[in-house]
């Protein structure tokens, strides 16, 4: 095995079609619920929740507790940079 960063573990994480859609719904830098980020996925909210997690413990979410809610945003500004690039692959 090749020694390095798991480029692949990344890429499985947002590859997934549901975790892509979550991931762009938070591109605008505002936190949302993971009920919210179910309907962008079109997934039920059991469904978002295992894929939210998948994405927090791959470091790709930063959740945030307030009150009964808990609010999801993108980890980090470079989360977001390879996103946007990704896009840009993507529709070109």
């Amino acid at each position: 095995m090749k020694e390095g960063p798991d480029i692949a573990r990344i890429a499985a994480l947002i590859g997934d079609p549901a975790r892509a859609n979550m991931l762009t719904a938070l591109m605008s830098g505002k936190a949302v619920t993971a009920t919210e980020l179910a309907q962008e996925a079109n997934v039920t909210l059991q469904t978002a929740s295992t894929h939210l997690s998948k994405l927090d413990q791959g470091g790709l979410l930063r959740p945030r507790k307030q009150g009964r809610h808990k609010y999801f945003s993108l980890a980090s500004d470079d989360v977001a940079r390879v996103l946007e690039g990704l896009m840009g692959l993507a529709a070109g």
